[in-house]
């Protein structure tokens, strides 16, 4: 098993318009996407192999890509069907031709796999209540000068939330929380108990009769968050975190923010929205630093009993690194208190 043989989020579908061409970086590859004469999401190799230009500077016209070096065009299967400067000698021929990739449209993303024929067929993350009925979703994009693993961790690292986000997510309250984590099957879950009303602005709102709030964390291979509260009837939210990887030091997350809070679902958008990239933005800068500290002293890490989330998420992807099935290793559940 390879990060390669995984579906990427390269763009969320309302982007990608006839005669847009969109330039993307997935796991160091340089891609060039745009919509063929049907409408169908194309992948490329960003780069015209007759004097190496970007794909991606160029023009879209009928579905199909002109470099803007030489105007060498190349249809959706990465061949050259036209060749200016040959005029009437053009002849097309399978000698030239880039590399595509497996293209997929769902749930609003479009999505590229960078492995050829893999033995499994992986699908991309369904994500929760997407288009419902009574359901909203917000989404965001933001880069992250920091790898997956610290990405996917952050997002499901609750003590960290009282030092980034005082006030704004929870405040520190020396309240004892216990969690259940469990990895089984490629996937990490984190169930909470004793939760009730530290959650920032909006605790009073999201739940005002102050009951226990249900709370699931959870990572999916390879690179998949999601962050599910159930504090009651129309009091439901998902956090759901898409963590692409660019290079071993840049990370673009795409972000959805599902929530079903009623009649109140359709007001409530701009706060959430604005709510959400605000807290992202403080992540992105802590993130930041983590990335500085690494480059210069390594990965080492102090993990506490509250880490073992963290532990069972990287012996997931360490097994992915070294081309082995994280689906092999064995069932494992551990209960944890900790205090935020």
């Amino acid at each position: 098993m390879k990060f390669e043989h995984f579906w990427y989020v390269v763009a969320l579908s309302e982007h990608l318009t006839s005669n847009t061409v969109l330039e993307r970086t997935v796991l160091g590859e340089w891609l060039a996407i745009f919509r063929d004469e049907e409408g169908k999401p194309v992948a490329l190799r960003d780069r015209c192999m007759h004097r190496n230009s970007r794909l991606s500077r160029g023009n879209i016209c009928q579905g199909k890509i002109q470099c803007p070096y030489h105007g060498w065009v190349y249809d959706k299967t990465g061949k050259v069907v036209a060749v200016p400067a040959e005029g009437e000698n053009f002849k097309a021929t399978n000698a030239r031709r880039t590399q595509n990739y497996d293209t997929k449209e769902q749930d609003g993303y479009v999505y590229v796999r960078l492995a050829q024929n893999p033995e499994e067929e992986f699908e991309p993350f369904a994500m929760p209540y997407y288009d419902k009925p009574g359901w909203e979703t917000v989404r965001v994009i933001n880069r992250f000068r920091n790898n997956v693993t610290n990405c996917a961790e952050n997002f499901i690292d609750i003590p960290h939330t009282v030092s980034v986000h005082p006030g704004v997510f929870r405040t520190p309250r020396c309240s004892k929380l216990e969690m259940t984590v469990e990895r089984r099957n490629g996937s990490v879950f984190a169930e909470y108990r004793n939760e009730t009303t530290n959650l920032g602005w909006y605790s009073r709102f999201l739940n005002r009769g102050g009951y226990e709030i249900r709370h699931t964390d959870s990572f999916h291979m390879p690179n998949v968050t999601s962050v599910e509260y159930d504090m009651g009837p129309r009091r439901r939210l998902f956090i759901t975190s898409q963590s692409v990887p660019e290079a071993e030091d840049s990370t673009l997350v795409y972000t959805d923010v599902t929530f079903n809070y009623g009649i109140w679902s359709k007001i409530a958008r701009p706060f959430v929205r604005w709510t959400a990239q605000y807290i992202i933005r403080q992540d992105v800068e802590i993130l930041g630093i983590q990335q500085d500290v690494i480059e210069k002293y390594g990965t080492q890490f102090a993990n506490t009993p509250a880490d073992t989330i963290h532990l069972f998420v990287e012996s997931i992807r360490n097994k992915i690194a070294s081309g082995e099935d994280p689906r092999t290793l064995s069932d494992k559940a551990v209960k944890v208190n900790f205090w935020v």
